[in-house]
Protein backbone atom coordinates (compact mmCIF):
# COMPACT_ATOMS: atom_id res chain seq x y z
CA UNK A 1 0.00 0.00 0.00
CA UNK A 2 2.98 1.90 0.53
CA UNK A 3 3.44 1.93 -2.91
CA UNK A 4 1.00 4.32 -3.95
CA UNK A 5 1.26 7.43 -5.17
CA UNK A 6 -1.41 10.66 -5.71
CA UNK A 7 -0.84 13.49 -8.16
CA UNK A 8 -1.99 16.82 -5.58
CA UNK A 9 -2.68 19.55 -7.76
CA UNK A 10 -4.77 22.24 -5.44
CA UNK A 11 -5.02 24.74 -8.06
CA UNK A 12 -6.08 28.12 -7.56
CA UNK A 13 -8.67 30.31 -5.04
CA UNK A 14 -10.19 28.30 -2.77
CA UNK A 15 -8.62 24.98 -4.16
CA UNK A 16 -5.79 25.39 -2.12
CA UNK A 17 -7.83 26.09 0.65
CA UNK A 18 -9.92 23.03 0.74
CA UNK A 19 -7.34 20.45 -0.68
CA UNK A 20 -5.25 21.89 2.91
CA UNK A 21 -8.30 20.29 4.26
CA UNK A 22 -8.67 17.23 2.59
CA UNK A 23 -5.03 16.14 3.34
CA UNK A 24 -5.79 16.78 7.04
CA UNK A 25 -8.42 14.46 6.39
CA UNK A 26 -6.42 12.62 4.44
CA UNK A 27 -3.80 12.34 7.51
CA UNK A 28 -6.29 11.25 10.53
CA UNK A 29 -7.52 8.22 8.03
CA UNK A 30 -3.87 6.68 7.07
CA UNK A 31 -3.33 6.86 11.39
CA UNK A 32 -6.47 5.52 12.42
CA UNK A 33 -6.97 2.89 9.50
CA UNK A 34 -3.33 2.24 9.10
CA UNK A 35 -2.13 2.67 5.85
CA UNK A 36 -0.03 5.70 3.60
CA UNK A 37 -0.70 6.59 0.11
CA UNK A 38 2.32 8.78 -0.76
CA UNK A 39 1.39 12.69 -2.27
CA UNK A 40 3.29 14.30 -4.74
CA UNK A 41 1.81 17.99 -5.15
CA UNK A 42 2.47 20.42 -7.93
CA UNK A 43 1.38 24.37 -8.52
CA UNK A 44 -0.63 25.10 -11.93
CA UNK A 45 -3.86 26.90 -13.21
CA UNK A 46 -4.79 30.32 -13.84
CA UNK A 47 -2.98 32.27 -11.46
CA UNK A 48 0.58 29.75 -12.00
CA UNK A 49 -0.48 30.82 -15.91
CA UNK A 50 -0.33 34.19 -15.50
CA UNK A 51 3.06 33.93 -13.52
CA UNK A 52 5.13 31.89 -15.87
CA UNK A 53 2.98 31.72 -19.29
CA UNK A 54 1.98 27.71 -18.71
CA UNK A 55 -0.75 25.92 -16.67
CA UNK A 56 0.89 22.76 -15.86
CA UNK A 57 4.69 22.15 -15.97
CA UNK A 58 6.11 19.38 -17.67
CA UNK A 59 7.02 17.92 -14.54
CA UNK A 60 3.70 17.60 -12.88
CA UNK A 61 1.91 16.68 -16.27
CA UNK A 62 4.22 13.52 -16.20
CA UNK A 63 3.23 13.01 -12.80
CA UNK A 64 -0.36 12.97 -13.60
CA UNK A 65 0.17 9.89 -16.42
CA UNK A 66 1.94 7.85 -13.60
CA UNK A 67 -0.05 8.08 -10.38
CA UNK A 68 -2.40 5.82 -9.30
CA UNK A 69 -4.82 8.84 -8.92
CA UNK A 70 -5.13 12.58 -8.87
CA UNK A 71 -6.88 14.68 -6.62
CA UNK A 72 -7.65 18.10 -7.57
CA UNK A 73 -8.69 21.03 -6.00
CA UNK A 74 -9.83 23.62 -7.94
CA UNK A 75 -8.26 25.86 -11.39
CA UNK A 76 -9.53 28.74 -13.29
CA UNK A 77 -10.06 32.52 -12.00
CA UNK A 78 -12.83 34.49 -13.77
CA UNK A 79 -10.12 36.92 -15.04
CA UNK A 80 -7.28 34.94 -16.22
CA UNK A 81 -8.27 33.54 -19.68
CA UNK A 82 -6.35 31.91 -22.89
CA UNK A 83 -5.59 34.08 -25.92
CA UNK A 84 -8.86 32.19 -27.83
CA UNK A 85 -11.06 33.67 -24.32
CA UNK A 86 -11.28 30.35 -23.09
CA UNK A 87 -10.79 29.24 -19.15
CA UNK A 88 -7.64 27.37 -17.81
CA UNK A 89 -8.73 24.11 -17.36
CA UNK A 90 -6.23 21.62 -17.36
CA UNK A 91 -8.23 19.14 -16.30
CA UNK A 92 -10.22 19.11 -19.35
CA UNK A 93 -7.27 18.18 -21.33
CA UNK A 94 -6.63 15.57 -18.29
CA UNK A 95 -10.02 13.97 -19.37
CA UNK A 96 -9.43 13.92 -22.79
CA UNK A 97 -5.79 12.25 -22.81
CA UNK A 98 -6.20 9.87 -19.72
CA UNK A 99 -10.30 8.90 -21.20
CA UNK A 100 -11.65 9.99 -17.95
CA UNK A 101 -15.58 9.22 -19.61
CA UNK A 102 -17.08 8.75 -16.73
CA UNK A 103 -17.94 11.77 -14.86
CA UNK A 104 -19.29 10.65 -11.16
CA UNK A 105 -21.39 13.58 -9.31
CA UNK A 106 -23.03 11.80 -6.27
CA UNK A 107 -26.35 14.06 -5.14
CA UNK A 108 -26.96 12.97 -1.59
CA UNK A 109 -29.34 15.07 1.38
CA UNK A 110 -26.62 14.98 4.44
CA UNK A 111 -28.12 15.29 7.43
CA UNK A 112 -29.33 18.63 9.33
CA UNK A 113 -28.80 20.48 5.83
CA UNK A 114 -31.71 22.83 4.76
CA UNK A 115 -33.47 21.66 1.18
CA UNK A 116 -34.71 24.16 -1.25
CA UNK A 117 -37.38 21.31 -1.51
CA UNK A 118 -40.49 21.73 1.01
CA UNK A 119 -41.17 18.04 0.87
CA UNK A 120 -39.70 16.07 3.43
CA UNK A 121 -39.00 13.25 1.30
CA UNK A 122 -36.13 15.46 -0.06
CA UNK A 123 -34.02 14.21 3.17
CA UNK A 124 -33.89 10.80 1.02
CA UNK A 125 -32.70 11.84 -2.38
CA UNK A 126 -29.47 9.70 -2.79
CA UNK A 127 -29.02 9.69 -6.40
CA UNK A 128 -25.56 9.39 -8.76
CA UNK A 129 -25.35 11.43 -11.91
CA UNK A 130 -23.08 9.98 -14.65
CA UNK A 131 -21.82 12.47 -16.80
CA UNK A 132 -19.68 11.43 -20.25
CA UNK A 133 -16.96 13.80 -19.88
CA UNK A 134 -14.81 13.09 -23.26
CA UNK A 135 -17.39 13.27 -26.16
CA UNK A 136 -20.70 14.85 -26.80
CA UNK A 137 -20.92 18.64 -27.73
CA UNK A 138 -18.06 19.38 -25.62
CA UNK A 139 -15.98 17.12 -27.97
CA UNK A 140 -15.66 20.89 -29.84
CA UNK A 141 -13.77 22.06 -27.52
CA UNK A 142 -11.22 24.26 -29.28
CA UNK A 143 -12.31 22.89 -32.34
CA UNK A 144 -15.54 25.35 -33.04
CA UNK A 145 -15.08 27.90 -35.81
CA UNK A 146 -16.67 31.78 -36.56
CA UNK A 147 -17.75 31.82 -40.13
CA UNK A 148 -17.27 35.88 -41.71
CA UNK A 149 -18.50 36.92 -38.23
CA UNK A 150 -22.09 35.44 -39.36
CA UNK A 151 -22.08 32.01 -38.38
CA UNK A 152 -20.94 29.76 -35.73
CA UNK A 153 -20.69 25.85 -35.57
CA UNK A 154 -19.78 23.31 -33.04
CA UNK A 155 -20.29 19.60 -33.42
CA UNK A 156 -21.76 17.06 -31.11
CA UNK A 157 -19.67 13.50 -31.00
CA UNK A 158 -20.73 9.82 -29.97
CA UNK A 159 -19.35 7.03 -30.27
CA UNK A 160 -20.39 3.17 -29.79
CA UNK A 161 -16.83 2.42 -28.11
CA UNK A 162 -17.18 5.28 -25.20
CA UNK A 163 -20.99 4.87 -25.00
CA UNK A 164 -20.56 1.21 -24.63
CA UNK A 165 -17.90 1.84 -21.75
CA UNK A 166 -19.92 4.29 -20.24
CA UNK A 167 -23.17 2.42 -19.63
CA UNK A 168 -21.60 -0.62 -18.32
CA UNK A 169 -19.96 1.46 -15.75
CA UNK A 170 -23.24 3.25 -14.70
CA UNK A 171 -25.17 -0.34 -14.95
CA UNK A 172 -21.80 -2.16 -12.53
CA UNK A 173 -22.51 1.07 -10.15
CA UNK A 174 -26.10 0.89 -9.75
CA UNK A 175 -25.39 -3.20 -8.58
CA UNK A 176 -22.87 -1.69 -6.23
CA UNK A 177 -25.33 1.04 -4.78
CA UNK A 178 -28.01 -1.79 -4.67
CA UNK A 179 -25.92 -3.91 -2.81
CA UNK A 180 -24.47 -1.87 -0.67
CA UNK A 181 -26.57 1.24 -0.11
CA UNK A 182 -29.97 -0.66 -0.65
CA UNK A 183 -30.88 1.88 -3.39
CA UNK A 184 -33.32 0.28 -5.99
CA UNK A 185 -30.71 -0.88 -8.54
CA UNK A 186 -32.22 1.26 -11.80
CA UNK A 187 -30.36 3.16 -14.32
CA UNK A 188 -32.07 6.41 -16.25
CA UNK A 189 -31.09 7.22 -19.56
CA UNK A 190 -31.12 11.32 -19.80
CA UNK A 191 -30.86 12.38 -24.12
CA UNK A 192 -32.83 14.44 -26.21
CA UNK A 193 -33.41 10.92 -28.63
CA UNK A 194 -36.76 12.87 -29.99
CA UNK A 195 -34.64 15.02 -32.00
CA UNK A 196 -31.24 14.47 -32.34
CA UNK A 197 -30.06 11.21 -34.25
CA UNK A 198 -26.93 11.55 -32.27
CA UNK A 199 -29.46 10.87 -29.04
CA UNK A 200 -31.42 8.45 -30.79
CA UNK A 201 -28.03 6.59 -31.59
CA UNK A 202 -26.79 6.97 -27.69
CA UNK A 203 -30.32 5.74 -26.54
CA UNK A 204 -29.82 2.66 -28.56
CA UNK A 205 -26.69 1.53 -27.39
CA UNK A 206 -27.84 2.12 -23.83
CA UNK A 207 -30.96 -0.48 -24.37
CA UNK A 208 -28.42 -2.65 -26.17
CA UNK A 209 -26.07 -2.67 -22.69
CA UNK A 210 -29.16 -3.04 -20.65
CA UNK A 211 -29.80 -6.23 -21.72
CA UNK A 212 -26.44 -7.40 -20.14
CA UNK A 213 -28.01 -6.55 -16.34
CA UNK A 214 -31.09 -8.19 -15.84
CA UNK A 215 -30.73 -7.24 -11.94
CA UNK A 216 -31.28 -3.50 -12.71
CA UNK A 217 -34.00 -2.18 -14.10
CA UNK A 218 -33.22 0.54 -17.29
CA UNK A 219 -35.46 3.36 -18.37
CA UNK A 220 -34.84 6.63 -20.00
CA UNK A 221 -36.67 10.31 -20.72
CA UNK A 222 -35.66 13.40 -22.05
CA UNK A 223 -33.53 15.87 -20.54
CA UNK A 224 -36.37 18.54 -20.64
CA UNK A 225 -38.93 16.24 -18.51
CA UNK A 226 -35.84 14.93 -16.04
CA UNK A 227 -35.05 18.73 -15.20
CA UNK A 228 -39.25 19.17 -14.10
CA UNK A 229 -39.00 15.82 -12.46
CA UNK A 230 -35.60 16.59 -10.44
CA UNK A 231 -37.22 19.28 -8.69
CA UNK A 232 -40.61 17.39 -8.71
CA UNK A 233 -39.55 13.85 -7.44
CA UNK A 234 -35.92 13.80 -7.56
CA UNK A 235 -35.82 10.78 -4.05
CA UNK A 236 -37.07 9.08 -7.20
CA UNK A 237 -33.61 8.57 -9.30
CA UNK A 238 -30.91 6.30 -8.49
CA UNK A 239 -28.45 6.06 -11.44
CA UNK A 240 -28.71 8.82 -13.99
CA UNK A 241 -26.58 8.68 -17.28
CA UNK A 242 -26.28 11.81 -19.62
CA UNK A 243 -23.64 13.08 -22.93
CA UNK A 244 -20.98 15.49 -21.73
CA UNK A 245 -23.25 19.10 -21.80
CA UNK A 246 -26.57 17.34 -20.43
CA UNK A 247 -24.06 16.60 -17.97
CA UNK A 248 -22.57 19.72 -16.93
CA UNK A 249 -25.94 21.17 -16.62
CA UNK A 250 -28.18 18.41 -14.59
CA UNK A 251 -25.12 18.06 -12.60
CA UNK A 252 -25.39 21.70 -11.12
CA UNK A 253 -29.30 21.31 -10.71
CA UNK A 254 -28.67 18.10 -8.68
CA UNK A 255 -26.02 20.21 -6.45
CA UNK A 256 -28.66 22.78 -5.49
CA UNK A 257 -31.16 20.27 -4.95
CA UNK A 258 -29.05 19.11 -1.72
CA UNK A 259 -27.44 22.44 -0.51
CA UNK A 260 -25.06 23.77 -3.22
CA UNK A 261 -21.42 23.25 -4.97
CA UNK A 262 -19.67 22.99 -1.48
CA UNK A 263 -21.43 19.65 -0.74
CA UNK A 264 -21.26 18.32 -4.09
CA UNK A 265 -17.76 15.54 -5.02
CA UNK A 266 -16.99 14.17 -8.37
CA UNK A 267 -14.46 12.10 -9.72
CA UNK A 268 -13.86 11.84 -13.28
CA UNK A 269 -13.09 8.12 -14.18
CA UNK A 270 -11.67 6.23 -17.04
CA UNK A 271 -10.31 2.43 -17.73
CA UNK A 272 -6.47 3.10 -16.38
CA UNK A 273 -6.83 6.71 -14.64
CA UNK A 274 -8.96 8.50 -12.28
CA UNK A 275 -8.95 12.32 -10.74
CA UNK A 276 -10.92 13.14 -7.78
CA UNK A 277 -12.14 17.28 -7.37
CA UNK A 278 -15.16 18.97 -5.86
CA UNK A 279 -17.33 19.72 -8.50
CA UNK A 280 -17.14 23.76 -7.63
CA UNK A 281 -14.81 26.38 -9.09
CA UNK A 282 -12.15 28.07 -7.59
CA UNK A 283 -14.56 31.37 -5.53
CA UNK A 284 -12.15 33.88 -5.64
CA UNK A 285 -14.89 36.22 -3.67
CA UNK A 286 -14.22 34.34 -0.47
CA UNK A 287 -10.61 33.54 -0.84
CA UNK A 288 -9.29 34.25 2.31
CA UNK A 289 -12.29 34.39 4.31
CA UNK A 290 -12.12 31.23 6.04
CA UNK A 291 -15.79 30.32 4.65
CA UNK A 292 -14.77 27.85 1.84
CA UNK A 293 -16.71 24.53 2.93
CA UNK A 294 -14.19 21.87 2.49
CA UNK A 295 -17.09 19.04 1.93
CA UNK A 296 -17.59 18.73 -1.19
CA UNK A 297 -13.18 18.20 -1.20
CA UNK A 298 -13.97 15.20 1.70
CA UNK A 299 -16.13 13.45 -0.26
CA UNK A 300 -14.27 13.35 -3.40
CA UNK A 301 -11.24 12.10 -1.35
CA UNK A 302 -13.64 9.38 0.27
CA UNK A 303 -14.83 9.13 -3.51
CA UNK A 304 -10.29 8.42 -4.23
CA UNK A 305 -10.32 5.87 -1.28
CA UNK A 306 -13.01 3.96 -2.37
CA UNK A 307 -11.93 3.64 -6.04
CA UNK A 308 -8.00 2.97 -5.07
CA UNK A 309 -9.31 0.31 -2.52
CA UNK A 310 -11.80 -1.55 -5.10
CA UNK A 311 -8.57 -1.24 -7.81
CA UNK A 312 -6.32 -2.50 -6.11
CA UNK A 313 -7.99 -4.82 -3.70
CA UNK A 314 -7.19 -2.78 -0.50
CA UNK A 315 -9.95 -3.16 1.84
CA UNK A 316 -8.04 -0.99 4.77
CA UNK A 317 -8.76 2.28 1.82
CA UNK A 318 -12.65 0.82 1.20
CA UNK A 319 -12.87 1.19 5.24
CA UNK A 320 -11.24 4.34 5.32
CA UNK A 321 -13.88 5.72 2.27
CA UNK A 322 -16.68 4.51 4.78
CA UNK A 323 -15.40 5.40 7.75
CA UNK A 324 -14.62 9.12 6.17
CA UNK A 325 -18.21 9.51 4.92
CA UNK A 326 -19.78 8.58 8.17
CA UNK A 327 -17.54 10.93 9.54
CA UNK A 328 -18.99 13.74 7.18
CA UNK A 329 -22.79 12.73 8.08
CA UNK A 330 -22.10 12.70 11.99
CA UNK A 331 -20.20 15.84 11.42
CA UNK A 332 -23.36 17.38 10.12
CA UNK A 333 -26.11 15.72 11.90
CA UNK A 334 -24.32 16.61 15.93
CA UNK A 335 -21.45 19.58 15.15
CA UNK A 336 -21.52 22.12 12.52
CA UNK A 337 -23.31 24.18 10.04
CA UNK A 338 -21.49 26.20 7.26
CA UNK A 339 -21.81 29.52 6.79
CA UNK A 340 -23.93 29.02 3.34
CA UNK A 341 -26.30 27.44 5.62
CA UNK A 342 -26.46 30.44 7.96
CA UNK A 343 -23.60 28.70 10.64
CA UNK A 344 -20.64 30.19 11.89
CA UNK A 345 -18.20 27.21 10.32
CA UNK A 346 -15.88 27.57 7.82
CA UNK A 347 -13.11 25.58 6.48
CA UNK A 348 -11.25 24.86 9.63
CA UNK A 349 -14.04 24.20 11.74
CA UNK A 350 -15.26 21.74 9.55
CA UNK A 351 -12.18 20.02 8.91
CA UNK A 352 -11.89 19.49 12.86
CA UNK A 353 -15.05 18.39 13.27
CA UNK A 354 -14.99 15.79 10.74
CA UNK A 355 -11.19 14.65 11.96
CA UNK A 356 -12.47 14.37 15.65
CA UNK A 357 -15.37 11.91 14.25
CA UNK A 358 -12.60 9.54 12.73
CA UNK A 359 -10.63 9.56 15.46
CA UNK A 360 -13.98 8.39 17.64
CA UNK A 361 -15.06 6.17 14.37
CA UNK A 362 -15.82 2.33 16.15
Amino acid sequence: MSDLQIVVLPGDGIGVEVMESGLAVLDALEARCGFRIARNQHPGGAAYFKQTGIALTDEASQATRTADAILFGAMGLPDIRYPDGTEIAPHLEMRREFGLYAGVRPVRHLPNTPSPLVDPRAKDIDLVIIRESTEGLFYSRGKGTVENDSIARETMVITRATTEKLFDFSFRLAERRQKLRNRPGRVTCVDKSNVFVAMAFFRKIFRERAANFAGVEADAAYVDATALDLIRKPWDFDVMVMENMFGDIISDLGGGLVGGMGLAPCAEIGDEHALFQPSHGSAPDIVGTGKANPTAMLLSTAMMLDWLGARHKLEKLTEASLILEDAIDRAYAERIRPFEFGGSDGTSEITRAVIEEIGAAK
